[in-house]
């Protein structure tokens, strides 16, 4: 028996140790529906799929509770699949290799999935037990949050019955969320030509490691640093020194990532060799110093290589990375209105070469503001625009603008201070969920969103905190009974 099993909810723990051996990538979720449609049928639910892969499964409501308002418990059955690039993990077949440690579950070399795994697991631990008190359920899982929110967008017309719903998406016990930014995606393309190596050449790979990554909303503002922009600093700067031939470049991945690792291969003369990696030492000591609290485990590497067959021309390879350089990664505004509310971000996700000689630039911006969001897009278009990169613009999803008179919101307060003697804090959140799109389609619905706490979402540093699940989940519980 595992022991996440073990652990205290355990009808909670019982399914998320469950959903850990579930295969689940974003646009990859044929497995964890397959299941979510077994468990209802098993338990002799109703449910119904969608044409995207949504799926719902109701619950009648419990003896005396048959006079609430109906309500919708929603998360999202996708996961980020990050992993260290030294740990060798196939996301499309192999479990998570979740453990506990001092409090904790966590993962070897791989993100958790505990976002939103925990939230799917509450939710077939409510529609499991039938000694719980509630009025009628709609448990909605929406596929592909992670990646372009395509579940939210095409959920369809009709496909919800109730008004009230608990998003189980947010990863700090102790606040509930009444609003969240929305985001688009911004993606610049650089073609280039191959051009001969210089005789006489010098090759190495140059590679930055050991970064903490992380939410591109939720730890945009910690001073996290990003492996893209550290690379193309040193690059630059090299550059500057002695003339470089650049053969490849890749760094990052996820749109909703900050980029943990980057590397590049370089030529130059034979003789430039010492040059180099003394620029790089002088280089990490002064990023060490920089990121001397938030980065402890930065690592910037150099290794001999083999001289490579081609290079990028020097015309792109100085477009794209003077871009990169300049291109705007981090906090753009702060909230006029919520105190410590991230209202404005952009994040650098990846940079990638394409087989087609092509380079493709992803970014991600996310604000509370619609008109602020699309600013920031177009500013960091600009960017790459005038390095002569074509630029694609697209995911646009809307935020949830807060409603301090919610209902629903004003019952979780009281249910808070209830069940624990003390406020809960009421926020808005920086990263994107679901609400907005829900609202779009359903604009009557009244809602929150709440979690237990996670650490490090989107990196494989994410970990769950084993006690606030608990307290999640009376709350959960708790609002079941007084909405």
């Amino acid at each position: 028996m595992s022991d996440i099993k073990k652990l205290k909810p355990e009808s909670v723990f019982k399914y998320f140790d469950e959903i850990l051996q579930i295969p689940r990538p974003s646009k990859k979720e044929e497995k964890i529906i397959a299941y979510l449609v077994d468990f209802a049928k098993k338990l002799n639910l109703e449910y119904k799929v969608d044409k995207v892969g949504n799926v719902v499964i109701t619950k009648k409501a419990s003896k005396g509770y048959e006079n609430k308002k109906g309500i919708i418990l929603q998360s999202h059955i996708d996961m980020v699949c990050e992993k260290n690039s030294d740990f060798e993990h196939d996301f499309d077949k192999d479990p998570i290799p979740a453990y506990i440690d001092a409090g904790w579950i966590k993962s070897k070399g791989t993100t958790l999935g505990a976002d939103d795994g925990i939230g799917v697991a509450a939710q077939l631990a409510i529609l499991e037990d039938n000694s719980l008190e509630h009025g009628f359920v709609e448990c909605l899982f929406t596929m592909d949050e992670e990646t372009g929110m395509t579940g939210a967008e095409n959920l369809e017309l009709g496909f919800l019955q109730s008004d009230i719903l608990l998003n189980l998406d947010s990863e700090d016990e102790g606040e509930l969320f009444m609003g969240c930014a929305g985001g688009m995606d911004t993606e610049a393309e650089f073609s280039f030509e191959k051009e001969v190596i210089k005789s006489n050449s010098y090759s190495c790979k140059i590679s930055v490691s050991g970064l903490k990554g992380g939410h591109s909303g939720d730890d945009i503002n910690k001073n996290l640093a990003n492996a893209i922009k550290i690379l193309v600093r040193l690059l630059n700067l090299i550059d500057t020194k002695t003339s470089i031939q650049l053969t490849e470049i890749n760094g990052g991945n996820l749109r909703n990532a900050i980029a943990r690792e980057a590397y590049a291969i370089i030529s130059t003369t034979q003789d430039k060799k010492e040059l180099i990696r003394l620029t790089l030492n002088q280089f990490t000591a002064d990023i060490e110093g920089e990121f001397i609290v938030t980065e402890p485990n930065l690592k910037i590497e150099m290794e001999t290589v083999e001289i490579p067959k081609f290079a990028i021309n020097q015309n792109t390879k100085h477009r794209l990375l003077t871009a990169l350089q300049a291109s705007f990664h981090g906090m753009f505004a702060m909230s006029q209105t919520i105190d410590g509310l991230v209202e404005t971000s952009s994040n650098l996700a990846s940079v990638k070469m394409k087989e087609n000689n092509t380079i493709l630039v992803a970014t991600s911006q996310r604000s509370s503001i619609e008109s602020a969001k699309t600013n920031v897009g177009n500013t960091v278009a600009a960017v790459f625009e005038l390095a002569g990169a074509k630029i694609i613009h697209n995911g646009s999803y809307p935020g949830w603008e807060p409603n301090t008179n919610s209902e629903i919101l004003k019952t979780s307060v009281s249910a808070y201070k209830t069940l624990f003697l003390e406020e809960p804090k009421v926020k808005a959140i920086h990263a994107g969920l679901e609400c907005g799109l829900f609202l779009t389609k359903f604009p009557k619905l009244d809602m929150v969103s709440f979690g237990p706490t996670i650490r490090g979402a989107h990196s494989p540093d994410e970990r769950l905190e084993i006690a606030s699940v608990q307290k999640f989940w009376d709350l959960l519980l708790e609002i079941l009974k007084k909405h």
